[in-house]
């Protein structure tokens, strides 16, 4: 099945994943942020198929800006829910890939940590986790 995608749609897809390791790094901000987002943005970076790709392009139409971590989540969680319907509705199979992608991303953040992450680290995942899900 061959997927198209606007400008628009890959900004969306880039804003979701990169949006996603963005609000761990700032929802563990009293432990190893640098760490977190290190660790998310190489799990993306190794993404493949269509995904990995639009990841890879080099671009600045990533929305990140938010003033708190509530401002941010307000665009990143909508858009990883609008990332998995665009996908399903194309390719269920990309949607699967983009899904994992994240949560292989997510899973890499957060093994920054010996043990289990903190509270505030586990329902950022939580949260991304339901919004992936959510579509």
């Amino acid at each position: 099945m061959s997927i198209t995608l606007t400008d628009q749609d890959k900004a969306t897809l880039r804003t979701a994943a990169y949006g996603a390791v963005t609000l761990l790094s700032a929802a563990d901000a009293a432990g190893k942020p640098h760490k977190v987002a290190t660790e998310g943005s190489i799990a993306l970076a190794s993404a493949t198929g269509l995904i990995g790709h639009v990841l890879a392009e080099k671009t600045r139409d990533i929305n990140l800006n938010g003033k708190s971590v509530a401002e941010l989540a307000d665009h990143v969680l909508p858009a990883l829910t609008a990332s998995v319907s665009l996908l399903k509705q194309q390719d269920p199979a990309e949607a699967d890939n983009f899904r994992n992608t994240v949560l292989v991303a997510i899973d890499a953040a957060a093994r920054t940590h010996q043990g289990e992450p903190r509270p505030t680290l586990a329902e950022m995942i939580r949260k991304i986790t339901e919004a992936l899900d959510a579509a």
